[in-house]
């Protein structure tokens, strides 16, 4: 199923690339085993491939399903619980799939809470970590460099800013004389 070079997704800590499949001995039993490097922070998972699906690992998305991710971060922001502790934990569950498309909704509706009231230091962490995990992803699946795909994913962000400033502005009304 997964071959060496594969670019894939590990849940909670991003998009990485398949470095080795060896066998190993754990426990007096023989497994074969994914050794995952994550690029953006520079870790290496393993992973045992009969373990592979159960724990979220999925191959990179494709280039063309960018276009719907970059509609969701455009999307309207999902409606929040208001305290901080339940909107904290409903972000975290999202992350925990490992679904690129809930991703970017929390990176979309952090981006907009931070921009409209600001977030707590656990809501700015998961943030900056949400924002990774997915420019990650992108880097992956459009072949951009670790920084292409941090100000590609900046530059999303802040039209997001504009376009919410924007709109809420009072809108000018021309007078006819």
């Amino acid at each position: 199923m997964y071959e060496v070079g594969d670019k894939v997704v590990y849940p909670h800590h991003g998009a990485g690339k398949i470095m080795k499949i060896e066998a190993k001995e754990v426990l007096g039993q023989q497994r074969q085993y994914l050794t995952i490097q994550i690029l953006h922070n520079d870790m290496t998972v393993m992973v045992p491939v009969e373990n592979a699906d159960r724990a979220g690992l999925r191959k990179v998305v494709d280039s063309d399903v960018v276009d719907e991710v970059l509609s969701v971060l455009r999307g309207n922001p999902t409606k929040m619980p208001k305290n901080w502790s339940r909107r904290y934990k409903h972000n975290r569950d999202k992350l925990k799939t490992g679904d690129i498309f809930e991703v970017a909704e929390v990176v979309r509706n952090l981006a907009v809470r931070h921009a409209d009231k600001g977030l707590s230091t656990g809501e700015k962490q998961m943030f900056s970590k949400a924002k990774k995990i997915l420019a990650s992803e992108l880097m992956y699946a459009r072949n951009f460099s670790e920084e292409e795909a941090t100000a590609f994913l900046e530059a999303v962000l802040a039209d997001i800013h504009v376009e919410l400033t924007i709109a809420d502005e009072p809108q000018e009304v021309a007078q006819v004389v």
